[in-house]
């Protein structure tokens, strides 16, 4: 079969022949791949800086950790892959998957999940949002960012805040639903002020981080109490994009209510993961299928992919390899 294949770590795919997946158990069956979303996680795992990283292998080993397939019967899935996905043919779990509904396409439905598990099982799980509450988004102009602020939206949040770099972009967000924008190209006083007075205002409930790194600095800084009872805020690191550590202060923990968390492989309970494929991801690709969702993807062929592997997505764009 043909497949994206990376043979060492840090090297980009390579457009190959690569042995068909064999079936090993009762559990396991084999769906023919149509659509896999490229996204920071399966770049990580193939440059062996993610902590989920593949081990090195004599034989190379496929990309891809998820993605929407056919199963022998003609059903058409979501599903997570036991081998890579971004080839003709993948292994998954039969216990493990989501039918999905007729009006999205193999596009759209791939690009959702990881998305999904990246905003709104921080939102239920880790944030437990309540309607009526404000939500800062810090990097909402990926694609992540996008689908959190729509995904708060539907949670129930009242103000969405939201930061980023690209101006363009961030202008772009109020359409999809945040009510106020910090540029993160401002110097750090700037940023802080700014942030603190929407804070003073209506008061953080909720922050979603996909940068951490100096603009979580800047955040905590803008949060820090003065002596004064101070909203509780839930902190949930989702990413580190910026950077993978920072200088947290005892002062910012021990002046605010404040509840640090992070959202990710290895830090959800089976319980939490069993609900995101029976009822979260269900109930996103119905949304998406009805055009509740506002989904900004491009598509690229599986040939191509040592060539748009590293490609930088333009506007918080996903790309959705087609197969």
């Amino acid at each position: 079969m043909k497949a994206a294949v990376v043979y060492k770590k840090g090297e980009m795919p390579k457009y190959a022949d690569f042995a068909d997946p064999i079936v090993q158990n009762e559990n396991e069956i084999l769906v023919s791949v149509k659509a896999v979303a490229i996204t920071n996680l399966d770049k990580g795992k193939a440059s062996g800086k993610h902590y989920s990283s593949e081990k090195d292998t004599q034989n190379g080993f496929v990309v891809g950790s998820d993605g929407v397939g056919l199963l022998e019967n003609g059903t058409r899935v979501y599903a997570r892959g036991i081998n890579g996905t971004m080839a003709e043919k993948a292994i998954i779990d039969k216990n493990i998957l989501v039918p999905l509904p007729d009006r999205i396409s193999d596009a759209v439905a791939a690009s959702l999940p990881n998305a999904v598990a990246g905003s709104a099982m921080a939102l239920r799980f880790r944030a437990n949002i309540q309607k009526g509450e404000t939500v800062l988004i810090n990097g909402a102009t990926g694609f992540t960012g996008q689908m959190a602020i729509q995904i708060a939206k539907h949670y129930g949040a009242k103000k969405i805040i939201v930061t980023g770099r690209n101006e363009k972009t961030l202008q772009s967000l109020l359409e999809l639903g945040a009510d106020e924008i910090i540029s993160l190209k401002q110097d750090d006083e700037t940023f802080i002020a700014q942030l603190k007075e929407i804070n003073s205002k209506t008061p953080i409930d909720i922050i979603l981080d996909y940068l951490w790194g100096h603009p979580a600095e800047l955040i905590l800084a803008a949060i820090k109490g003065n002596g004064s009872f101070t909203n509780k805020v839930r902190y949930v690191t989702i990413g580190g994009m910026a950077g993978d550590s920072i200088q947290l202060s005892s002062g910012i923990l021990r002046s605010v209510d404040l509840q640090l968390s992070g959202s990710g492989l290895g830090s959800w309970s089976k319980a939490e993961v069993r609900l995101l494929f029976s009822e979260i991801l269900p109930e996103m690709f119905l949304l998406a299928a009805q055009n509740k969702l506002k989904v900004n993807i491009q598509e690229v062929k599986l040939i191509d992919i040592e060539e748009i592997w590293s490609k930088e997505a333009l506007d918080g764009q996903r790309l959705v390899v087609i197969i």
